[in-house]
């Protein structure tokens, strides 16, 4: 709790996944991806209940196992591949009411730490903002980005009058990097969705933005932890 405000913490967990075989509960630097989220989570300061969603009896186990509450079995059709993420969320408030704000945390951003978590937690509090996501500066600039017209010339992804020809010189932009969301209650079921043109961001570290979606990403990030 912050400020009074109450928060529910969820991790949703499928057991499909297209780009790592079974990647939620696979050996990440000795000991399955999904407990590295849940042992940070667990630390946070003001996360008053963590909680797992997955409809996969081998992830639910070893969520339990790493100190993670699993209060319901999520339905098969809300973990098909094409699943909009926020319907998992959804669902879970349904399941687990009685909270102010909601958390997300991915189990795909093994390199977020506890600080990053409540950092992004006090950030939209304090501010009193209905809505805040962790972002990093940008690995490559729309201001370098183009579209190919049918004749194949460049056409550039922003109109820009002035030209930039030194990275040096490129306005600092921002990508998301999925590692944490939180949204008040009652907007995010209002809304439907973490970002909106009401959201603000959270800066975090590039080197604690990776987040793994195939296995060039995941063998990344084992060499890092393996360190």
């Amino acid at each position: 709790m912050i400020d009074g405000k109450s928060i529910l913490a969820i991790i949703p967990a499928r057991g499909g996944s297209k780009g790592v075989k079974r990647k939620n509960i696979r050996d990440l630097a000795g000991k399955p991806l999904i407990a590295w989220t849940i042992d940070e989570a667990k630390k946070s300061k003001y996360i008053d209940k963590l909680i797992l969603s997955s409809e996969d009896d081998e992830i639910i186990s070893i969520a339990k196992k790493y100190g993670c509450e699993v209060p319901f079995v999520r339905p098969k059709n809300l973990a098909e591949d094409d699943t909009p993420g926020i319907e998992t969320v959804l669902h879970a408030i349904e399941m687990v009411d009685n909270y102010q704000y909601i958390v997300l945390l991915q189990p795909t951003s093994p390199l977020r730490t506890v600080d990053d978590i409540d950092g992004c937690i006090e950030y939209c509090i304090t501010r009193q903002a209905n809505a805040c996501v962790t972002i990093c500066e940008a690995n490559h600039s729309p201001y370098w980005m183009y579209n190919l017209g049918e004749d194949k010339k460049m056409l550039p992804i922003l109109q820009e009058k002035e030209n930039f020809y030194r990275r040096q010189a490129l306005p600092t932009v921002y990508q998301l990097n999925g590692a944490v969301y939180i949204a008040e209650k009652n907007y995010l079921i209002e809304k439907k969705n973490f970002v909106t043109d009401e959201t603000i961001g959270y800066v975090m570290p590039q080197n604690r933005s990776v987040d793994i979606d195939n296995e060039m990403d995941f063998k990344f990030v084992e060499n890092i932890l393996s360190f």
